[in-house]
């Protein structure tokens, strides 16, 4: 949608993820608060409305996708972009993510009843795991398929299971919000939320493609155990 500084920033947050990213970085109230227009907040908050509208527009437009084919890019550069895109992904959107959880599960369950059971805990675990994951593999499996050890099928079987692990509870994740589902009487918190889940779910399967399916098996190849 186009941004103007008239532009309202629920109407903003409700139609764009990036844009609630921006908003929840800059403490922008775009839930209960956000009713006001972009350059009012903007000037309450001491930030030029100008520069925050652009920075906007950049995030709602979005990168653009790589036509790189990492089937023959070297595993050095694929492992680089594995680490600067999927892994930097996560640590920078996991937390977030968890904190717009902790707060519709809160607030829903007080006002409506029974929301989301279970999720807080499969999230929590997934995330602690994820994190852990993406660190076993930057100090220890990168490094030797980088160094061309031969001892690398030990730690990729491991990173192969603990991508099983959580790709069922992906699915559990989707269980819960019964496909990301919105409900009509839904803030723009909960559709943040569900937005979240949905893109991390895609960032996700990008991400364990890239590894199972491409650099596991070439850096096997490469080290003759395959």
């Amino acid at each position: 949608m186009p941004v103007s500084e008239s532009t309202t920033v629920r109407d903003l947050a409700a139609n764009s993820l990036a844009a609630v990213k921006i908003f929840e970085k800059l403490g922008i109230d775009y839930c209960c608060g956000g009713k006001r227009p972009l350059a009012e907040v903007c000037w309450e908050k001491g930030y030029d409305p100008e520069n925050v509208r652009n920075e906007l527009e950049a995030a709602i437009a979005g990168p653009q996708t790589s036509d790189r084919d990492w089937n023959t890019a070297p595993l050095a550069e694929l492992i680089d972009h594995i680490v600067s895109t999927h892994h930097e992904y996560l640590r920078r959107e996991l937390g977030p993510l968890e904190a717009r959880l902790e707060k519709v599960y809160r607030v829903y369950n007080e006002r409506y009843g029974p929301t989301l059971t279970g999720l807080p805990e499969v999230f929590s675990a997934l995330r602690s795991e994820l994190e852990l994951h993406i660190q076993k593999e930057e100090m220890i499996l990168f490094p030797a398929i980088i160094g061309e050890s031969p001892f690398v099928s030990s730690p990729i079987r491991v990173m192969e299971a603990e991508h099983d692990s959580a790709g069922q509870a992906l699915t559990r994740v989707r269980e819960i919000t019964k496909d990301f589902a919105v409900p009509d009487y839904a803030c723009v918190t909960f559709r943040a939320l569900m937005s979240g889940l949905a893109e991390l779910e895609q960032d996700l399967h990008r991400h364990i493609h890239l590894e199972n399916n491409i650099l596991f098996p070439r850096a096997a190849r490469m080290t003759g155990i395959m």
